[in-house]
């Protein structure tokens, strides 16, 4: 059995408390939640046993598909018989809670240091994305958990999700050709044109990690270097398009405001080690209707084009359902280790292949060290805005450019990382 704490309590949990739902209603058994951990009492005990404690916050997303918008899952739903321990110092939990593991949910500029204490009271470890405030933050946690002999994974759930296995697949496969252009862009899609991000203020301060490009740009880098592999140059300028940000109520009010230092617009050019060129540019400003790029994602490849679940070979007269290619055309072995359990929610998938890393004491798919990959390819959109150059991903991965980043390194004790 795998005892489970959390750090961090704050929106994004009524989603991963969802996963393990769905985990154990797909019968899988060895693991508890068995603490939580929040700056405020209350913002834990809301997540414990339905119908008793504090009220859960509503979701603050009403977007299609977007996990802010989960809401109304507790503990009691999966675990009623479950003893739930809470904790308003995650030092004191991982210390002495009764936790095997730990899952960090917390705010970028904190994993680093919940890693440090997980690590040196033997406890493995789940972070979300991005794995850390910096690289040199990042490395110092890859290298503690390996010295330590300790599982230890990033919460990556795009490369779960259905239309990231599918692409992979297509590409792969054969079925679609190699990668010959990437074309990403959204803006006006998310909180624009100047609400606060999730209603997180710290998610638009530059002290503490915040911006589009680390927030999202992860997710964006983690998909294209897994369909398509690594990043070999990134050319980017950023901006702050709304340098005050607002949280409105129902009727429009405004009840509360935010200063915006951490971009919140980005636009690349990317370069990748097979020869590959891809576009990108996110804004979570923008006036007036929303603007996608196909289905949000276009991916040209040699023998056709991929936008969503679009895809269109060259030849054929009209677009087909890549989902249902995959469903007839991939391996049953494949589709089995893509979706295992008969799951699809994204969430699931990534914590039971973390559940069984910690069981087999191995690297889970996404590893502490993909994390810092995508991190670095993240960082590399703003160390080349920085310093006005082409960047490769992998000189901020190994700390020879780290100029965006030496503020940081400098408040968080991490220049000799």
């Amino acid at each position: 059995m795998i005892r489970i704490g959390i750090v961090g309590c704050g929106r994004i949990l009524a989603a991963h408390l969802r996963g393990y739902r769905l985990l154990r209603a797909a019968g899988v058994d060895d693991f508890q939640i068995t603490a939580l951990c929040s700056r405020r009492r209350d913002d834990a005990a809301m997540y414990v046993r339905r119908g008793s404690g504090p009220s859960q916050r509503p979701p603050c997303s009403d977007l299609p598909g977007d996990p802010l918008a989960i809401g109304d899952e507790y503990l009691s739903d999966f675990q009623p018989e479950v003893d739930v321990d809470l904790y308003t110092d995650y030092r004191a939990m991982i210390a002495s809670g009764p936790i095997d593991a730990v899952n960090d949910f917390s705010t970028h500029s904190l994993h680093h240091q919940v890693a440090d204490c997980a690590f040196a009271n033997g406890k493995h470890l789940l972070t979300q994305k991005p794995l850390a405030v910096t690289v040199a933050a990042a490395r110092r946690m890859c290298e503690a958990a390996e010295a330590a002999g300790l599982t230890f994974g990033v919460f990556e759930n795009f490369r779960q999700s259905p239309s990231t296995r599918h692409l992979h697949w297509a590409f792969q496969s054969g079925l679609i050709g190699d990668l010959q252009m990437y074309l990403l862009g959204y803006a006006g899609v998310w909180w624009a044109p100047d609400r606060i991000v999730a209603q997180t203020p710290w998610r638009h301060r530059r002290d503490e990690a915040g911006g589009i490009s680390l927030d999202l740009g992860v997710h964006f880098l983690h998909q294209l270097r897994y369909v398509a592999g690594e990043i070999r140059g990134v050319s980017a300028r950023t901006a702050v398009l709304e340098p005050r940000r607002t949280t409105c109520d129902a009727l429009g009010r405004i009840v509360a405001q935010q200063d915006c230092d951490a971009d919140d617009t980005v636009v690349a050019q990317l370069r990748l080690k097979s020869g590959a060129l891809g576009s990108l540019y996110a804004s979570w400003g923008g006036h007036g209707p929303a603007t996608k790029t196909g289905e949000g994602t276009v991916y040209y490849g040699r023998k056709g084009r991929i936008t969503g679940d679009r895809l269109q070979l060259d030849g054929d007269s009209t677009p087909r359902s890549l989902a249902a290619v995959y469903r007839v055309q991939a391996p049953d072995q494949l589709q089995r280790r893509h979706f295992p359990l008969g799951l699809e929610n994204s969430f699931a998938l990534a914590q039971f292949d973390w559940l069984q890393a910690v069981a087999a004491r191995r690297e889970p798919e996404t590893s502490g060290r993909e994390g810092l990959c995508d991190l670095a390819a993240a960082y590399a959109l703003l160390e080349s805005d920085f310093s006005g150059f082409e960047v490769n991903p992998a000189d901020v991965a190994s700390g020879k450019i780290r100029e965006f980043q030496r503020k940081l390194d400098e408040r968080f004790g991490l220049v000799n990382c």
